[in-house]
């Protein structure tokens, strides 16, 4: 059983290698990202709040997060395991983790981190705007906001997994293919 934490900034590629990895090991994808761009869809009232928040590039609250990783985790109960993407994304949701994993008998096994440079990722993301239609990828302050609230709020999980010796940094600049292969050579070293 592996449960995974792929982790970087926005526009690092996570939901790109989720696809691949969540495949090839059997994992349940929990793209934050996706749950809430679909609760907007649905209109709920999660999604409103969401909406709000997302559109001005800072993050949805942790007690909001959390409740849906949890709902979703209570839906795979024989799960192989998780990959999570987007999720935790600050100290109290790692830690909430922690806590949601051990009540399954699991824990985290690896906390992969895609290293990219700011601008190869505003470059990345504007392109994805402009195929996409999200939103939050079609304004440059914005997209900065949101890496500027990633080095703040995000990147300080990097010395969390690092205390528990869970971290792997991954180059995640190349190919999708080298990217996947870089992952699944730290995945292959998990214990």
């Amino acid at each position: 059983m592996i449960n995974l934490v792929l982790f970087g900034p926005p526009g690092a590629g996570k939901g790109t290698q989720a696809a691949f990895l969540s495949n090839e090991y059997q994992l349940i994808h929990l793209s934050t990202g996706d749950i809430l761009r679909e609760e907007i869809a649905a209109d709920t009232k999660i999604g409103q709040i969401a909406k709000d928040i997302i559109c001005r590039g800072e993050l949805v609250p942790d007690t909001m997060v959390i409740n849906l990783i949890k709902e979703q985790m209570d839906k795979n109960p024989t799960a192989n395991g998780f990959l999570f993407d987007g999720f935790p994304r600050t100290v109290p949701q790692a830690e909430a983790l922690d806590a949601l994993l051990v009540h399954y008998g699991r824990s985290v096994s690896a906390m992969l981190s895609l290293e990219v440079e700011k601008e190869e990722l505003v470059n990345r993301l504007m392109n994805r705007g402009t195929t996409s239609g999200r939103s939050d990828d079609s304004n440059r302050s914005v997209i900065e906001n949101r890496i500027e609230v990633y080095n703040e709020k995000t990147a300080p999980l990097i010395q969390y997994y690092q205390s528990t010796g869970k971290y792997e940094a991954v180059n995640g600049i190349g190919s999708i293919e080298d990217i996947t292969g870089r992952l699944k050579r730290c995945i292959e070293r998990v214990p």
